[in-house]
């Protein structure tokens, strides 16, 4: 289908991914999603369930209060690293806190795509973006933040994995962990995030195969995938 994502984009993927599980699930009656700023504004273009658009950073209190009026039904947000990481941070960090049942899919590429490529909080060291011609400077812009790593300190945190989709393998893990996530969701057992590590071909200034090489050679390290806290075990 047409799609209004730059060529070598990874959100096409990952909504692939939350779909299937959606329909393997067999929830999409029930599915309600949270789009958010950025790249992802269209996101409701792409799938045929119930689906709000939130403000800057907002898309957990809205899932919030859709779960606690529609208690059945199953809420998810899609957010990017601008959106989480920055304005959004303490709206994710509150939501784990309370434990909300809602799961988050966060797509972590290291910039701000749709506004043309800034520095996010996620954008490695060193690494150029149009607000950082240099590179990101640490002793200016401090380190990275590893959301992930963050989230699985909180109580209220039931599940929490990073996976990429750079080569069919991790889409595969991708799609477990996303459906591990809505599962956990749906025995109302608290929050739930996937972060998915993917691509900025434009941005990044890559073709979209020298992008999937990228990602692996400098994201994952910094980033290290696998599932970081699950009911009743956490993984370093």
């Amino acid at each position: 289908m047409a799609t209004h994502y730059c060529p070598g984009c990874h959100h096409g993927i990952i909504h692939r991914l939350v779909a299937e599980v959606i329909d393997e699930l067999g929830v999409r009656d029930k599915a309600i999603g949270v789009a958010s700023v950025g790249c992802s504004v269209l996101a409701y273009e792409y799938f045929t369930i119930d689906m709000f658009q939130a403000a800057h950073g907002r898309a957990p209190a809205v899932a919030t209060g859709i779960k606690r009026v529609h208690s059945d039904a199953t809420v998810f947000t899609y957010q990017g690293d601008g959106d989480l990481a920055a304005i959004g941070c303490g709206e994710i960090v509150h939501a784990a806190a309370r434990g909300e049942k809602i799961t988050t899919i966060f797509v972590n590429n290291a910039i701000y795509g749709m506004t043309g490529g800034q520095m996010a909080p996620t954008t490695l060291v060193n690494q150029v973006t149009t607000t950082s011609p240099y590179g990101r400077n640490l002793e200016n812009s401090g380190m990275p933040i590893r959301i992930s790593e963050m989230l699985s300190t909180i109580d209220g945190a039931k599940f929490i994995a990073r996976v990429a989709v750079n080569n069919p393998t991790n889409m595969s893990k991708a799609k477990q962990a996303i459906k591990r996530a809505f599962e956990i969701q749906l025995r109302g057992e608290g929050f739930t995030m996937v972060e998915i590590l993917s691509t900025c071909p434009t941005n990044w200034g890559k073709s979209p195969v020298e992008a999937a090489t990228w990602l692996e050679e400098n994201l994952i390290p910094y980033y290290p995938l696998g599932i970081f806290k699950a009911p009743e075990e956490v993984v370093k």
